[in-house]
């Protein structure tokens, strides 16, 4: 890395229009999930969890730091910020 500059990895970038990340989602706020950024080991641990396309979540804790708990399929489900920015979600 030159000059002190960093080029933003898939997951510091922006989603496509009308997606964010999960890891943006207010509490209570409800959310679908639209896709993934990530690579096919955490695409496969996120399916098993429940986080599949379609799926409606509800943001349960997100302090803005640390771990994000959301609600899948009425179970809560703890995930680190750096896997909750990789689930692209839309407005549910």
């Amino acid at each position: 890395m030159r000059g002190g500059r960093r080029r933003p990895g898939p997951a510091e970038g922006r989603p496509a229009s009308g997606l964010s990340r999960l890891a943006a989602v207010r509490v209570g706020e409800k959310a679908v999930v639209a896709g993934f950024e990530a690579g096919h080991t955490l695409i496969s641990r996120l399916s098993a969890l429940g986080f599949t396309p379609g799926t409606e979540v509800r943001m349960i804790q997100n302090f803005g730091h640390g771990p994000v708990i959301v609600s899948v399929h009425e179970t809560r489900i703890a995930l680190g910020r750096g896997e909750a920015s990789k689930v692209l979600v839309r407005a549910g």
